[in-house]
């Protein structure tokens, strides 16, 4: 199954050269995960960049059943970019297949036991939502939301389906370097 690749750019153009560079290379990563449904490729100029080597930077985030791997380089040119990009890429994917596709203990995948998405109630306030974002949430323990937390990239704050609680937690990365959960109960 061919990996869907978009491509997007900000401050820069995508050349064609760029285009068939990024999805030749991109769509190979479905080598070292199956299960990849779809890559999104985003390149940018950062203007305000300290120094000339961090200009170019290329993020790379894949989609699949259960998991979503996001990783993020930058250089002096943005063909060495997307490469780092890949690199780390592919050690990522090593990394969680290794700890993923062990298995759960009890035989059963993540994939096996995912659930669909609920949809958000609309909360009736006079503030304006800048943004809504949806997104699938598949069952875990707080050690693999710790896990899905870094490799995503996230330093403040992960919303996960808690598989032994069967209810919806936060989990928030603390000042002193440690991790907090929040349980919400309906009251």
């Amino acid at each position: 199954m061919a990996v869907q690749v978009d491509v997007f750019a900000r401050n820069m153009e995508i050349t064609e050269r760029i285009n068939d560079y990024v999805t030749k290379k991109v769509s190979r990563l479905d080598r070292f995960l199956n299960g990849i449904d779809e890559a999104r490729v985003d390149l940018a100029f950062a203007k305000a960049a300290r120094s000339a080597s961090d200009r170019q930077v290329a993020q790379i985030t894949i989609h699949g059943k259960g998991f979503i791997l996001r990783t993020e380089e930058r250089a002096d040119d943005i063909f060495a970019a997307i490469d780092a990009a890949l690199d780390k890429m592919t050690r990522q994917i090593e990394r969680y297949k290794g700890k993923h596709h062990r298995g759960r203990g009890d035989g059963t995948s993540l994939a096996e036991i995912s659930t669909e998405p609920t949809e958000a109630e609309e909360a009736g306030t006079t503030a304006v939502i800048a943004r809504r974002k949806n997104f699938t949430l598949f069952p875990m323990d707080e050690m693999e939301a710790i896990e899905q937390m870094n490799l995503l990239g996230h330093e403040n704050f992960f919303v996960f389906f808690n598989a032994n609680t069967q209810k919806i937690n936060i989990l928030y990365h603390r000042r002193d370097g440690t991790y907090g959960l929040i349980d919400p109960q309906v009251g």
